[in-house]
């Protein structure tokens, strides 16, 4: 009986009632939106550090990641054996790497030295498709090396120049070669970019003295899912071997992941303290236009308590009115952008390349979101409320009568 009158009361004010629904679903459409952005960026990053930066797990020697010195190196052909039998494994890349400095006549700049096979690489992470100037390594040519576009900006390299990559060698001698720019790459992370350049495995192996043997690899499952098995599988053929899966290589990554909660939370949060105030101004003016009513109803007996209850029913029942239009709302604009995407490259190219973030997301507006939603914005609801009915319980039934 009791809804049924809060229902009612509800459109005997249309024009406020709707501006309060409308408000709410904006307010839903708003929060929903920017947790499925938060989440598109997400997923967005995680899908370029998988396929284009770390792959799903990588294989070291135990000591290689604390200071990157080819000394901790191990034998390729049993590893190479043990990852053609590990089921889930979708391709590979055998590299060896070794810090260094890159210097032609006019500059030098510290990098990362990577030696890899150049269809092994380009199968597991696309390495060719990158290359936005002169071309990717050819079969029959050596000492050839790619070179990331920002470090070729910043020392004016371009297909075709000779530069000179120095480093130390297996027996920690200071050796150096000359190689030709085969091509410049550009991927979807400028830093790493201007910090890493490929050689093929081969040609670094020559120098270093470390024929058949490497300081990395890098293996790309057919999907996510696959991953606990694979680290299961490989930790268990590998026993002298670091074998990690993504998280553990590209901590920051998952970090972004694991602050998506938080944040979204935080943003949802801010939306909802707005909307609230705005339910408060809206139902305490409901409550004082009513004062006469409500000193009637009190007078032929309704309880303090009932009275309460229909002022926040009557906040509950706007609520739960614009949600679903809110998530509706959500829903539309997340099926067609989840197809499109929002191309962000014409404002904001340069800096998500600075972050390692692509130029275009996809929101994406996990399930138990929209759930953690609905829950937050029913609390809302529900604090709101409170006001707007204890100033309609501090009424006195005679004096409201004869407002």
């Amino acid at each position: 009986m009791l809804i049924i009158i809060a229902w009612r009361n509800l459109w005997r004010h249309r024009t406020r009632s709707l501006a309060i629904i409308t408000s709410v679903a904006l307010g839903v459409w708003a929060g929903a939106f920017i947790v499925s952005l938060y989440y598109g960026m997400g997923n967005e990053r995680v899908r370029i550090a998988i396929e284009q930066e770390v792959s799903h797990i990588q294989v070291h020697h135990p000591k290689f990641r604390d200071d990157h010195d080819v000394v901790f190196n191990f034998a390729l052909d049993s590893l190479e054996a043990a990852l053609r039998h590990t089921p889930g494994v979708k391709a590979f890349s055998l590299r060896t790497t070794v810090q260094g400095m890159l210097a032609n006549a006019s500059a030098s700049n510290g990098v990362q030295v990577n030696g890899v096979d150049p269809d092994a690489e380009d199968k597991t992470r696309g390495l060719k498709n990158f290359v936005i100037d002169g071309g990717y390594f050819e079969a029959e040519k050596k000492h050839q090396v790619l070179v990331g576009k920002k470090l070729a900006d910043k020392m004016k390299l371009a297909p075709g120049n000779k530069i000179v990559l120095t480093f130390q060698d297996i027996e920690q001698n200071i050796t150096s070669g000359a190689f030709r720019i085969a091509g410049i790459y550009e991927t979807a992370n400028a830093p790493l970019d201007e910090r890493n350049v490929y050689v093929r495995r081969g040609d670094l192996d020559d120098l270093l003295d470390t024929p058949g043997r490497g300081t990395e690899a890098a293996v790309l499952l057919t999907d996510e899912s696959e991953l606990p098995a694979a680290m299961a599988a490989l930790t268990r053929q590998l026993p002298g071997l670091e074998v990690q899966d993504w998280r553990a290589i590209s901590p920051e990554t998952a970090l972004v992941m694991s602050s998506l909660d938080i944040s979204s939370f935080i943003i949802i949060a801010i939306i909802l303290i707005a909307l609230a105030f705005g339910i408060v101004n809206t139902m305490l003016m409901a409550v004082l236009e009513r004062t006469r009513e409500i000193g009637m109803l009190m007078a032929v007996g309704m309880t303090k308590l009932r009275l309460f209850g229909m002022v926040v029913l009557e906040t509950l029942l706007l609520t739960l009115t614009g949600c679903p239009i809110g998530f509706g709302l959500a829903w539309l604009a997340n099926a067609w952008l989840s197809k499109t995407g929002i191309d962000l490259s014409a404002i904001a190219e340069n800096l998500l390349k600075g972050f390692g973030y692509g130029a275009v997301i996809y929101p994406d507006l996990p399930g138990d979101k929209v759930w953690q939603i609905i829950q937050i914005v029913f609390v809302t609801a529900l604090l709101a409320s409170v006001f707007p009915a204890w100033k309609a319980l501090k009424m006195r039934p005679a004096e409201a009568i004869r407002h």
